[in-house]
């Protein structure tokens, strides 16, 4: 095997979308976003069980990663469309959170360079019982595009992963599942009992 092989590279890609998974799944922790806490959870488990398949010489596994990795594709897709309120679909929605709770994405308060920032009382504050000063969130990039960055880099890595699980599925299948895994390969012209 290689260094530069495609199964090195796919190692590498499914590593990279468990890292990135796996900081996504905290954030989305942090907001209460349980839609994508689920998605994110169950494509940590198809993304290891791809990549015990890459380095085992499973292709079923493989296969598994590569129809989980077209979900993962529209999932992200979808959640793109969410946050530019595209097709319908509405950021201020509860989707995300499953009408569980009341929470949305945790980089809405706290992005980067997201400070409070007292603002003027209105023209009509004298009239009112009450006054209140507006509080205005200030940030340096809006909590939707960081969203959205998020599904982005996703797509980056997911796209060539996909590229490479189907090259390697073709591979497998044609070199066939000859690989004993106890450390010898099978030959048909060897007794069984010599296997072991």
């Amino acid at each position: 095997m290689g260094c530069c092989s495609a199964r090195c590279m796919l190692i590498l890609l499914c590593c990279l979308q468990l890292a990135t998974a796996l900081e996504r799944q905290v954030f989305d922790f942090l907001g209460y976003q349980w839609a994508p806490i689920t998605i994110n959870f169950f494509h940590v488990i198809m993304v290891i069980l791809g990549l015990f398949g890459v380095v085992q010489y499973r292709s079923r596994y493989v296969v598994m990663y590569l129809l989980w990795t077209l979900l993962w594709v529209g999932w992200n897709v979808f959640v793109c469309c969410l946050y530019l309120d595209l097709g319908g679909l509405s950021k201020d929605s509860d989707v995300l959170s499953l009408g569980v709770s009341s929470h949305r994405s945790w980089w809405k308060d706290n992005g980067p360079g997201c400070e409070m920032v007292e603002g003027v009382p209105s023209a009509g504050w004298q009239n009112r019982p009450n006054p209140e000063l507006s509080t205005v969130l200030s940030c340096w990039l809006q909590y939707q595009y960081i969203e959205i960055l998020h599904c982005i880099v996703q797509l980056l890595v997911s796209l060539p992963g996909f590229v490479y699980a189907c090259y390697i599925v073709s591979t497998f299948s044609d070199e066939g599942d000859s690989f004993n895994f106890m450390g010898d390969f099978y030959h048909p012209s060897k007794p069984s009992h010599l296997l072991f």
